[in-house]
């Protein structure tokens, strides 16, 4: 009789697989704590793609707004260079071509071509 274990070891053991089970269960219950249902995993995905898409949108957006932008400036300097061409040529035949003629019919006359 000797091997057969006392009374006393037997309550220890089964206090330790106790003890064992009972931090094991903990354990799992931690786990299944930390996991989400499949109902909430699918409803942050789609939260989640839909904050995407309506990223994805604002960015189209600016793009075609500084794209616009681009094109609105550049027409702008078009029109601003053709304006200043329309100024000289303006100017030119305002001022320095009755000037011109002036001076070229001062100059014949002072030469007596004009009698």
């Amino acid at each position: 009789m000797p091997d057969e274990p006392t009374l006393g070891e037997v309550v220890r053991r089964l206090e330790a697989v106790h003890q064992s089970l009972k931090e094991d269960f903990r354990d799992v219950a931690g786990r299944l704590d930390g996991k989400v249902s499949i109902e909430r995993f699918q409803f942050e995905k789609d939260a989640q793609l839909e904050r995407e898409r309506l990223s994805n949108e604002r960015i189209k957006a600016i793009e075609t707004a500084r794209a616009q932008e681009a094109r609105e400036r550049q027409e702008a300097e078009q029109k601003a260079a053709d304006r200043r061409a329309a100024d000289r040529r303006l100017l030119f035949s305002a001022l320095i071509a009755p000037v011109l003629m002036l001076l070229l019919t001062l100059y014949l006359t002072s030469q007596g071509a004009g009698t």
